[in-house]
């Protein structure tokens, strides 16, 4: 048994060495087309680093013909599937090899493929929340670009899905903004006013977003905190201000997860202005 093993291990290195040996040569030959045919073979067979490597190689020598268009496009799969590990995409290379695509075939067999991807890769490149939102912004961009480019096309609801989902990220951020004002309270300043700010114009910028309710409620905990921050002469105005917003998270989110919190401060605004 133990033998048999061995047999195994022996015969698996060599194949190993091979196949190591095989690419090695293949990388030195002038024999483009091979190098193209095994190019494609790798990306099947997910060995992507080797895949870019001979495209990147054929490229100039493909200029001009019928397969050019098919190796950009092939680079940019390759370098999007792909990352040291073969596990994730180097996104910037490969919309950079899209964006390339479709400088020189605007009106390519790939074409609608590729719009798709870009929008994709900055999908996928996407970071934190609490981190820059360059790649969200670009992916809002370029699905809606996407979108309007091709409005029955196959990737059409998945555009939408990942539009959506961007866009109620780049909510989040101003909201998460909107409430770190909220918390600072006093502090340096008035920042209940720069969260009432900043949360309206999150409701304004992306008013379908799911965040829409706790900004909302947000910003009549903000003017309820200011109110009752306020010196005596202006508590009564903006006391009434509070009963408004009140009404206006009510009347939006009749049975929403705030109602009871709300209540609460109506009650509070009520005692100063009355019925």
């Amino acid at each position: 048994m133990y033998r048999r093993i061995g047999y195994i291990l022996i015969f698996s290195t060599f194949v190993m060495m091979t196949g190591c040996t095989s690419y090695a040569k293949l990388q030195k030959s002038d024999d483009y087309e091979l190098k193209y045919r095994m190019a494609k073979n790798y990306l099947q067979e997910r060995r992507y680093v080797r895949a870019i490597s001979l495209f990147e190689d054929v490229m100039p020598n493909f200029r001009g013909t019928s397969q050019a268009e098919e190796i950009i496009y092939l680079l940019g799969k390759s370098y999007m599937l792909s990352d040291s590990k073969g596990t994730s995409g180097n996104y910037l290379s490969a919309s950079e090899y899209f964006d390339s695509y479709l400088r020189n075939y605007p009106k390519g067999k790939f074409a609608e493929e590729v719009r798709f991807q870009i929008a994709y890769c900055y999908y996928l490149d996407s970071p934190d929340v609490r981190l820059d939102q360059t790649a969200t912004e670009n992916a809002i961009y370029s699905f809606a670009e996407y979108i309007e480019f091709y409005p029955a096309g196959i990737h059409v609801e998945d555009a939408y899905r990942y539009l959506n989902e961007m866009e109620d990220k780049m909510a989040e951020k101003i909201f998460v903004a909107a409430k770190l004002y909220y918390d600072l309270g006093l502090y340096g300043g008035n920042n209940y006013k720069a969260c009432v700010v900043t949360a309206e114009n999150m409701l304004k910028e992306y008013p379908d977003s799911k965040f829409r309710e706790d900004a909302v409620f947000l910003i009549l905990k903000a003017k309820a905190k200011e109110a009752q921050l306020s010196v005596a002469e202006k508590q009564s105005e903006r006391y009434s201000e509070v009963v408004d917003e009140y009404y206006r998270y009510v009347n939006e989110f009749q049975n929403g997860k705030y109602v009871k919190d709300a209540a609460k401060i109506l009650k509070e605004a009520r005692r100063v202005v009355g019925d």
